[in-house]
């Protein structure tokens, strides 16, 4: 395998399992609507813009999307970033990372504002190189945009030895955009099909094979 000096990572279902917070948030969102959603039903939105779940997947008009999302930071903001936990061992890769002189970035269409107090919370922020997030509008939320943001730091130069790591089929499509390689992590919240059809240049089962991929 190749050997990567820049790697960017997804945040949701890559660095952390956000799973509680954001059923949880989605599902305060739907209520208010008088709508309700078993949880095992909502998995699927993580990673996907919030905007284009609630007008793509349950039907909502533009201006009720906007509500939607209104509603699900009211529990997000105060509650749901919190109902979120590393996944095991990540921290110590993150830092092995860093220590061996990779440099890291993130890309996730979660906002920035969001992004930064969860990497603070989990005392990781200082391994990141830049962190690239969406716009509170919804503005800056596609991955080859995310991405866009961070190829002029890392240099078109050094494409050949960068790589982006996500869980969803939109991570794998943002790195094809930009023609850095790919690596699909199968412990998070994309399907393995999903995964598959996307052709990433690697599948990774598990963070301890990520580990050795990553370091080796």
């Amino acid at each position: 395998m190749k050997s990567y000096n820049h790697i960017i990572f997804d945040l949701d279902g890559t660095i952390s399992d956000p799973g509680l917070g954001i059923t949880n948030s989605i599902m305060y969102a739907l209520k208010k609507f008088g709508m309700e959603s078993e949880r095992d039903n909502l998995y699927k939105f993580i990673g996907p813009p919030l905007r284009e779940t609630f007008r793509n997947h349950f039907g909502f008009s533009r201006e009720n999307a906007e509500l939607a999302v209104k509603y699900y930071r009211e529990y997000f903001s105060k509650k749901g970033i919190y109902e979120n936990v590393l996944y095991p061992d990540m921290k110590e890769l993150l830092q092995k990372l860093h220590s061996a002189g990779k440099r890291l970035y993130i890309a996730t269409s979660k906002p920035l504002e969001y992004t930064l107090i969860i990497l603070e919370h989990f005392e990781i922020r200082s391994n990141f190189t830049f962190i690239s997030g969406s716009n509170m509008d919804g503005s800056m939320s596609e991955k080859s945009e995310l991405i866009g943001r961070i190829a002029p730091i890392i240099g078109i130069e050094f494409f050949d030895k960068t790589i982006m790591v996500g869980d969803r089929v939109y991570d794998i499509e943002g790195a094809k955009h930009h023609k850095i390689d790919s690596a699909a992590v199968l412990y998070g919240y994309g399907d393995f099909l999903e995964l598959k059809e996307a052709e990433p240049v690697y599948l990774i089962k598990s963070i301890e094979e990520l580990s050795s991929f990553l370091l080796g």
